[in-house]
């Protein structure tokens, strides 16, 4: 812990006092990158974009989740199906992603003589959209298997009661098993959120952060700025900047699985 994690973070909070490009003499500049952060436009808009494919593709990932696992629950072929639905996040990221580029190139696509492509390399949104489903594609087994586990742990008589006291499969569902699932749906959603934040290969493999910069989340802007720009100390006070972001949203994530919990 101390070797891979404490002295890593010590060191990154140095280099964020620093203006340093990496070869250069690192020159002391106290907390003027943070407050550059605060100012700087292009980490507004990295941190805007990186929220909106949070919110493009967490509804989603939950909704799909909670139904396929209900509809899977209990079936002859439950576990074939979701051993299907996990193997994509076993397929390595860079393979995973030349085979999706293959596939959705709209100039020479596999399926670009099949079904019409949108022009995702040119038009910002479908640029999201095609990270959103591949991010989808690769996370929908673990978010079926976490909804599945909470599921199994639901007791059935409390369904059986349900159904003596005439409630309808709806009412059951609404009263009873979605409550009860409050905690998976909620670990979901933060750890989503969080894992957006610090979202990187998916854009870098893809779409390199384009086009025209909308699809430079905070993870590729980390990237260009430490490593095309050589802004070394300014891209630790970012790197300092995400992992606060992800502590709040961690923190949220723990209150909110003890409040699901007492409930």
């Amino acid at each position: 812990m101390v070797l891979f994690l404490l002295y890593p973070f010590l060191d990154v909070l140095r280099f964020s006092t620093w203006d340093w490009s990496g070869l250069s003499e690192p020159k002391p500049v106290g907390l003027q990158n943070y407050r550059d952060i605060l100012t700087d436009p292009d980490f507004g808009r990295s941190l805007l974009t990186t929220l909106g494919l949070a919110l493009l593709t967490l509804p989603p990932f939950i909704v799909l989740s909670v139904l396929l696992a209900l509809a899977l629950d209990g079936q002859r072929y439950e576990r074939a199906i979701k051993a299907l639905l996990f193997l994509p996040g076993l397929v390595t990221l860079g393979g995973a992603s030349v085979a999706w580029y293959t596939l959705f190139s709209p100039e020479y696509g596999a399926l670009a003589s099949l079904i019409p492509i949108p022009r995702w390399d040119q038009e910002v949104f479908w640029a999201l959209v095609l990270i959103a489903l591949f991010t989808l594609w690769r996370h929908m087994g673990y978010g079926v298997l976490v909804v599945s586990a909470r599921l199994k742990g639901i007791p059935r008589t409390l369904l059986e009661a349900a159904a003596v006291d005439g409630a309808s499969p709806a009412e059951a569902f609404r009263y009873i098993t979605l409550p009860l699932l409050r905690p998976a749906i909620t670990f979901l959603v933060v750890i989503g959120t969080v894992l957006s934040l610090q979202s990187y290969s998916a854009v870098f493999l893809l779409t390199r952060g384009g086009p025209f910069g909308g699809t430079r989340v905070l993870g590729y802007y980390l990237y260009e700025t430490g490593f095309e720009n050589f802004r070394l100390g300014y891209a630790a006070a970012v790197t300092v900047v995400i992992l606060l972001l992800t502590l709040f949203f961690a923190l949220a994530q723990a209150r909110l699985l003890r409040g699901g919990e007492h409930e």
